[in-house]
C-alpha cells in the first residue's frame, strides 16, 4: 500500500499580487509586476538569458523588476500535459491550472494526485530566490524577500491545515542579513529554506571559508533545513557552446554531487552538527559512487587534505546529515541499502512538465510498491515528517 505523499519538491507559479501587496509605497514601480505583453524570445547576451516582448498577438504573462523582464512559460506550468505538447512559449494565468498559483486549487490537485503535503520551490525569483540578491537596489531586493516569505508563510500556507510546508528564501549577500531572516521566519513557523547548492557561481564565498558561520547557526538553532534544488547554483554543466539543451538537462545532476561533496569536505558538520540538508530534483541513483568515491579519498588521499582533513570519513556525515529527493529512479531504488533508507524522500515535482501529476501514485507503487512496508512508509511520507518535524501521522 502506497500512503498518502508528501512530495518534498514541488514548485508555486507566484500569483501577481505577491509583491505589489507587500512593498512599501515608494518602491512600488520597482517591484516585481506583472504586464500582459506579446510573447517574446530568449537571447543570450554576455552569458546572461535576456527576455523582451515581441510584436505578436498571442500574449504572455511578464514579470517587470527594475530593468528585468521575464515571462510566464508553459514549461514551468504545465501539469499533466504530455511531453509533445510542451514549449517554452510564453503564457497568461489564463493559459495555466489554477493550481500552479492558488493554494486552494493546489491542495484541490493534490487530493486528485494522492498526494497530502507538498514543500514548493519558487519559480520567478528562481530555485533559491537569487534574483532578489541581483537587485541594483539592494535595500529593495530584501524587502521583496520578505514580502515573498510573509506570502509564502501567511497566504499559500496560511490556510492549508500543514498540507502546504513554508519555505522561505534569505538575502544571499550578507551572511548576517540570511540569518535575521532565517530567525524571523522561523517564529512564524517555517523550518526550511531554499539556497544554492553552490554559492560560489552565484558570485558569493563557497562554504570552505567561516563567511556563511553566521546562516548556518541560525538554520541549526532553528532547525531550519537547508532545501538545494537541482540548478539553484544558476551555472551548469556544459560540454561546448554547440551542445543541445538536452546534454545539460543529463548533467546537471553534477551540480549535487559537487555540491554534496563541498559539504562533506567543509568540516561545517563538525562545527554544526544539527545541520540538515535535502537536495531536490537530483535522484539518488548518483549517491553510492560518489560516497564510495569520497570514502576512498578520504582515506588515500591523506596529502590532499592536510591541516582540513575531516575526522570521519564522508559515509559518516552523509549518513547523519544528507537527505534527497527522487520521482524516477529505478537505478537509486536497486542500490537503495547503499543510499540509505532514511535518507531519501519522494517528490512529484508539480506542475513542472517532467513532474508525475495526475500519476504519483501509480509513479511510486512502479518504482517502489514491490518493497516492504515500513520501507514504503518512510519513503513516501516518514522520512520528510521526521526531516521537517511536521505535525502529520507517519
Amino acid at each position: 500500500m502506497i500512503p498518502k505523499i508528501i512530495s518534498a519538491d514541488d514548485h508555486v507559479i507566484e500569483p501577481p499580487n505577491v509583491w505589489q501587496d507587500r512593498i512599501p509605497q515608494k518602491y512600488l514601480s520597482a517591484a516585481p509586476k506583472i504586464v500582459i505583453a506579446p510573447q517574446g524570445d530568449m537571447s543570450l547576451v554576455d552569458g546572461t538569458w535576456v527576455e523582451e516582448p515581441g510584436d505578436g498577438e498571442k500574449m504572455a504573462a511578464w514579470w517587470h523588476y527594475e530593468d528585468k523582464k521575464y515571462q510566464i512559460k508553459q514549461m514551468v506550468a504545465c501539469p499533466g500535459i504530455p511531453p509533445e505538447e510542451v514549449t517554452m512559449e510564453g503564457v497568461t494565468y489564463d493559459d495555466i491550472a489554477e493550481g500552479c498559483y492558488s493554494p486552494k486549487a493546489r491542495l484541490t490537485d493534490m487530493d486528485l494526485n494522492h498526494v497530502e503535503a507538498s514543500l514548493c520551490f519558487p519559480n520567478y525569483p528562481r530555485f533559491c530566490g537569487q534574483l532578489f540578491s541581483e537587485a541594483d537596489d539592494l535595500e529593495l531586493g530584501l524587502l521583496c524577500i520578505q514580502a515573498y516569505n510573509d506570502w509564502m508563510i501567511e497566504e499559500w500556507c496560511g490556510d492549508s491545515d500543514g498540507r502546504l510546508i513554508p519555505l522561505c528564501i534569505v538575502p544571499l549577500w550578507d551572511p548576517m542579513l540570511a540569518a535575521q531572516e532565517i530567525y524571523r521566519v522561523a517564529s512564524l513557523g517555517c523550518r526550511a529554506v531554499a539556497w544554492s547548492e553552490l554559492p560560489s557561481w552565484l558570485g558569493q564565498p563557497g562554504i570552505h571559508v567561516d563567511h556563511w558561520d553566521p546562516f548556518l547557526h541560525a538554520c541549526e538553532e532553528t532547525g531550519t533545513v537547508i532545501c538545494m534544488h537541482i540548478g539553484s547554483g544558476t551555472r551548469t554543466v556544459q560540454t561546448s557552446p554547440e551542445a543541445p539543451t538536452v546534454v545539460t538537462a543529463n548533467l546537471i545532476v553534477c551540480n549535487s554531487a559537487a555540491s554534496m561533496i563541498d559539504w562533506i569536505f567543509s568540516g561545517k558538520f563538525d562545527q554544526f552538527p544539527g545541520l540538515k540538508l535535502l537536495y531536490a530534483e537530483s535522484q539518488i541513483g548518483w549517491i553510492p559512487y560518489f560516497i564510495e568515491r569520497a570514502d576512498d579519498t578520504w582515506h588515500t588521499h591523506q596529502w590532499a587534505q592536510g591541516e582540513n582533513r575531516i575526522p570521519h570519513p564522508p559515509s559518516y556525515y552523509y549518513r547523519r546529515h544528507v537527505y534527497s529527493c527522487f520521482f524516477k529512479d529505478t537505478v537509486g531504488i536497486e542500490l537503495l541499502d547503499r543510499v540509505g533508507v532514511d535518507n531519501v524522500l519522494f517528490e512529484t515535482d508539480y506542475p513542472h512538465q517532467d513532474g508525475t501529476f495526475p500519476n504519483s501514485l501509480q509513479v511510486a507503487e512502479d518504482l517502489f510498491g514491490h518493497l516492504d512496508q515500513e520501507t514504503i512508509n518512510k519513503i513516501t511520507r516518514g522520512n520528510a515528517i521526521n526531516l521537517f518535524d511536521l505535525d502529520l501521522k507517519t
